[in-house]
């Protein structure tokens, strides 16, 4: 039983060597990312074709005298309908693979994912009251992702309180309970407003179920500073997540500042999930496939790790956006049925390696 209890904190032993020349590996994820790319701008019910798209973009680049074959019609099909649902995949994608990346090194938990801290419950309740309270403005303006927003923020900053106040004693232990605590009492809070407003039901659900398909060149913007600001503090702290990964004590013992780096990794990787839950909703598990994956190829260095997250986790999202949108064509799935498809069965293997790495 004692060796159970320890198995939520106790790594899986990752082998922290990289499996080959970090070139190679980054070459690997540009080529998978340039493909999701060219893949999420060319499906749709219009053809455009690789190679028109190829000169519309090469039209816009002054000095090369390259003009597109693409209609006014198409032209705007391609940059204000597919290429914004694109780069918020991407954005949206690399922001909560990098953080379930940053949450596992940080916790020492191969099962933490971007919402371990309230964020999910949080923005949800966020969301529900924009819903509920916000009338016909909800989806069409900024009230929703700015509450959603609101919501992870306060969510995350009540967690925080709770984990402190349990003492250092606790180490990461209490954060994650201080996370399910949150978790639960805003689960609670999202359920009675629901109810009370049961019309807007079918609202709460769709985007709580993880859309883009709403996206606009306005959602991308709003993403892009706080995308900005959460990757840059992410993988210039990454190397560090190498030394937390070896615990507490042997971390402090190499002069590293366990507290603070702990907290910036904290709240820059809060500080991404947030601002893409707002803009996109719920998307689940992708914070978990993408950086075992990365991983299992790859190896456990989280120099490495933490950047190929960035490229993969946007690529698997715009590769999961085109299978939202084509597998019931011309209705959509919500994108989040797509992930949690994937993503359960690869939840339940790396569960299954956990234990046993935790046994063995």
């Amino acid at each position: 039983m004692a060796q159970a209890e320890r198995l939520p904190l106790a790594p899986a032993r990752p082998r922290r060597a990289a499996r080959g020349p970090a070139w190679a590996w980054g070459a690997g994820a540009a080529a998978f990312l340039a493909a999701a790319v060219a893949t999420g701008l060319l499906v749709g019910p219009v053809d455009l074709g690789l190679g028109a798209i190829g000169r519309e973009v090469l039209s816009h680049v002054p000095f090369l005298g390259v003009r597109s074959d693409l209609s006014p019609d198409e032209q705007a099909i391609l940059w204000q309908l597919r290429a914004p649902r694109v780069v918020l995949g991407l954005l949206a994608g690399a922001l909560l693979a990098s953080a379930g990346a940053t949450y596992q090194g940080v916790f020492r938990n191969p099962l933490a994912d971007p919402y371990l801290l309230g964020v999910a419950a949080g923005a949800g309740l966020g969301a529900t009251l924009a819903i509920a309270y916000g009338g016909g403005t909800a989806f069409t303006g900024d009230l929703l992702p700015l509450a959603a927003f609101a919501g992870g923020g306060v969510a995350v900053a009540l967690t925080y309180v709770i984990g402190r106040s349990a003492g250092a004693a606790r180490g990461t232990a209490a954060y994650v309970l201080a996370g399910v605590t949150v978790t639960s009492f805003f689960t609670a809070l999202q359920t009675f407003f629901q109810q009370r407003h049961a019309e807007t039901l079918q609202a709460v659900y769709s985007w709580i179920l993880g859309r883009l398909d709403t996206s606009g060149w306005h959602d991308v913007t709003l993403l892009l500073p706080y995308a900005g600001c959460s990757l840059v503090a992410l993988l210039l702290h990454r190397r560090l997540l190498d030394v937390l990964s070896l615990g507490d004590d042997e971390a402090a013992a190499l002069g590293v500042s366990v507290g603070r780096v702990r907290l910036v990794l904290v709240v820059a990787a809060t500080l991404g999930t947030a601002a893409a839950v707002a803009v996109s909703g719920l998307i689940g598990f992708l914070g978990v496939i993408v950086p075992h994956t990365v991983r299992l190829l790859a190896g456990g260095s989280y120099r490495l790790v933490v950047p190929l997250s960035v490229l993969v986790g946007g690529a698997f999202l715009v590769f999961a956006d085109v299978i939202a949108r084509t597998a019931i064509a011309p209705g959509q799935l919500p994108i989040g049925v797509v992930t949690a498809f994937f993503g359960a069965p690869f939840f339940a293997i790396v569960l299954r390696t956990s234990r046993l790495g935790g046994s063995s």
